[in-house]
């Protein structure tokens, strides 16, 4: 995969029940103004809602908002729906109130990145900015 012309496109999802997605606005916004373009799903999207966002738009990564607790079974349900789309080269991160003893095992399940209170959204938008569109290990 060869990097792409244009923006950076991000899909930025609250998925769950989660209903509070200042975070999320925050994120999305700093990424727009850094010039990516971005794509902002809303509350209450289901793991297929995102999905299918990020293939229609053509996403180049979703970012994903949680502060429900329900994290480890959403973020993998996204994953699990890349993977069966032939999907895996979009690149997904998250953050929100995740405890730091499951970011390992997001990680394992395919997150690439998590970001916990306090990350800047300099430090988001850098870290976005180096890893999406990276060609595909073989």
């Amino acid at each position: 995969m060869g990097v792409a012309a244009g923006p950076i496109r991000v899909v930025v999802a609250k998925p769950g029940l989660d209903g509070h997605d200042r975070g999320a606005k925050v994120i999305a916004r700093a990424l727009r103004d850094a010039g990516m373009e971005v794509i902002y799903t809303g509350l209450h999207q289901t793991p297929e809602q995102i999905v299918d966002t990020a293939l229609q738009e053509d996403a180049d990564a979703i970012g994903l908002s949680i502060l429900s607790g329900a994290h480890n079974t959403l973020f993998a349900a996204v994953i699990d729906l890349l993977k069966e789309r032939d999907a895996e080269d979009i690149l997904v991160f998250g953050g929100g109130i995740i405890p730091e003893a499951d970011i390992p095992l997001l990680k394992e399940k395919g997150v690439a990145e998590i970001f916990t209170p306090g990350a800047t959204t300099a430090s988001i938008v850098d870290w976005v900015r180096t890893n999406a569109r990276q060609p595909a290990e073989a």
